[in-house]
């Protein structure tokens, strides 16, 4: 599966980058591709290109706040989890996902 991901808690420094150090090591684990944006303290990094989230059968968001540009997303599968969801149980996130 092909996945695209935002991560982001309200400080945008420590949880922000470990939930997607999470997903991206599962995510290779159980065979997924993923490329994982951060939103944070340094704002966007590693922005997902419009072409990335085209190719994407689905989105997750490990986010306690509310994702920027959020709309680049529109139409897209999305799963919405905490961010520590995506910290201590990462296989569950991949397991919704089907």
């Amino acid at each position: 599966m092909n996945i695209v991901a935002v991560t982001a808690c309200p400080t945008g420094i420590a949880h922000t980058y470990m939930a997607a150090e999470s997903l991206e090591k599962n995510a290779k684990l159980l065979g997924h591709q993923i490329k994982v944006e951060t939103q944070g303290a340094m704002g966007i990094e590693n922005e997902l290109s419009p072409t990335e989230i085209a190719a994407a059968d689905a989105v997750i968001f490990a986010v306690d706040i509310d994702v920027e540009q959020r709309e680049r997303f529109d139409g897209k599968k999305v799963l919405q989890v905490p961010v520590q969801q995506a910290i201590k149980d990462p296989k569950g996130i991949f397991a919704r996902l089907g």
